[in-house]
């Protein structure tokens, strides 16, 4: 009868710490409009990080941008690795180990989670979409770069998309 308690205490204890971290709030954004187009666009069937988290501690993680050529070129998050999107580098994926925290970003987060569920779908343990990509790191001010160097440029995709890069200290560029 102790062991039935037992095993009914720690089943309840188990449970109420699975709901408590699904209940937690997800990566937000700052702008109430993007985060509502965001809640209607993801999936969010891999974890979400939120842009501080990743500007923090940069150095602990393999920074994926699976954005297209154009877009990377005109600029990305410092120490990114080009994957792309529509043809997926996957000799890139080849050198980076299962279990590497990893981070993937795009523009606003709809291709990059697809590309994260790829990722774990491949044996990828340790995965994140950033969530609001480089669009939300921009908004915040964070560094881009290009081949040239330090860089305000933003590729925004297309004018509909650029709506959701705000900070007017970056140049929408598309």
């Amino acid at each position: 009868m102790k062991l039935l308690r037992y095993y009914v205490l720690m089943l309840t204890l188990l449970t109420s710490q699975l709901v408590s971290a699904q209940s937690q709030d997800p990566a937000q954004v700052n702008e109430p409009e993007f985060q509502k187009m965001l809640q209607k666009l993801l999936q969010m069937r891999v974890a979400q990080m939120d842009v501080d988290e990743l500007h923090a501690d940069m150095s602990d993680y393999v920074i994926l941008d699976s954005r297209e050529q154009p877009e990377y070129e005109t600029s990305h998050i410092d120490g990114a690795i080009h994957v792309g999107y529509n043809k997926l580098k996957r000799q890139v994926l080849q050198d980076i180990p299962k279990d590497a925290q990893i981070v993937v970003y795009c523009s606003v987060g709809y291709r990059s989670e697809r590309v994260a569920y790829q990722l774990q779908k491949q044996g990828y343990t340790n995965v994140k979409n950033l969530y609001g990509s480089i669009f939300e790191w921009a908004n915040r001010g964070y560094p881009l770069v290009s081949a040239d160097g330090a860089t305000t440029d933003v590729h925004t995709y297309n004018r509909k998309w650029s709506q959701w890069m705000t900070n007017p200290a970056y140049t929408r560029v598309w």
